[in-house]
């Protein structure tokens, strides 16, 4: 259990900034904006648009509400320079459980995407803001859908009243997972999945400080299922995150080998074989894979520092289309 944290519109506030900063860049984005008849904003990363590396780091820095900073940099697999995504926080809880975290599954008629972003701190009907003691009462919002359709007016009158806000206050940035800031925004989640993780097993995430996590950027695939096996591969086989802690090492030491994504009995295939075995069905799948590769808790009361798991390039290389290591 955290302590309750100040209930201000403060996250769809510094979301919405970076909204009206995105609409001013557009073009340099490769992005498309577009108004519904009640004035809600859609911005198309990807949908139709071709969208960029850049509009990638824009929506995964909306999607942290700009508490987060994203970056690329070049590392490697397997011996093969291949680009990395990076996170860096000093705001975890706020950034990216309470607005990152994609946990608020859109269903209206026939539209389905997966929302993530601010607006579910305003809407506040997942377990973690009861856990966090965290609400929003926003005059306007910010959501980011994973979908390969832009929204019409009907999604966007749901959200708004699920967020308690007139539709024309609504901004909406939307990007298919197999799109170039699709993928990039899915792949900077690995500091989130680590922190939901540690939600999970009961850590108390009041104990984290500041955290910084890197995944490999994973090749834009031909089609969403194949999107959501290689972002998938990309956090649990290949996602490192350093955790800067304080409390005790005990802890540490008794939760740390259940954290990394190698702690679930379903690790060890390339994702999309996880999930064709359970039917492609998400709920089927054991929610503890999902988790990064690696996790390191740095403890900044006793300097001591605590590493577990590690990173699969076999895997990686299969899920990417490398050519395998060991060759």
């Amino acid at each position: 259990m955290t302590q309750a944290l100040p209930n201000e519109p403060v996250l769809n506030e510094l979301a919405w900034d970076l909204v009206e900063d995105a609409i001013v860049a557009a073009e340099d984005l490769g992005i498309e904006v577009q108004q519904t008849e009640r004035g809600a904003r859609i911005l198309d990363f990807g949908v139709e648009a071709p969208g960029s590396l850049a509009a990638g780091i824009t929506l995964a820095e909306v999607c942290t509400a700009g508490l987060a900073k994203i970056s690329i940099a070049q590392g490697e697999i397997a011996g093969i320079v291949w680009p990395q995504v990076l996170v860096q926080t000093d705001d975890p809880v706020e950034s990216c459980l309470l607005s990152q975290y994609a946990g608020w599954p859109v269903s209206v008629g026939d539209y389905c995407g997966m929302g993530s972003g601010p607006m579910r701190a305003a809407a506040a009907h997942e377990e973690v803001f009861a856990r966090c003691g965290y609400r929003e009462e926003a005059a306007r919002v910010v959501g980011v859908l994973e979908s390969g359709r832009l929204p019409g007016e009907e999604v966007v009158r749901e959200l708004a009243d699920k967020c308690g806000v007139d539709p024309g206050q609504v901004a909406l940035l939307v990007a298919p997972t197999a799109s170039l800031a699709g993928t990039l925004q899915i792949v900077a989640r690995s500091v989130e999945t680590a922190l939901h993780k540690l939600l999970e097993l009961d850590f108390d995430i009041e104990r984290i400080h500041s955290a910084l996590g890197s995944a490999p950027l994973a090749p834009v695939a031909a089609d969403d299922l194949a999107g959501i096996g290689r972002t998938n591969d990309a956090i649990l086989y290949g996602a490192r995150v350093t955790l800067w802690v304080t409390g005790d090492d005990e802890s540490l030491e008794q939760i740390g080998p259940r954290v990394p994504a190698s702690a679930s009995e379903m690790y060890g295939e390339p994702f999309l074989s996880i999930f064709e075995a359970a039917g492609r069905d998400f709920y089927a799948v054991d929610k503890m894979l999902f988790s990064p590769a690696q996790i390191v808790f740095q403890n900044l009361e006793t300097g001591r520092v605590h590493p577990f798991g590690r990173v699969n390039e076999e895997i990686l290389s299969r899920s990417f289309g490398l050519a395998s290591p060991h060759e």
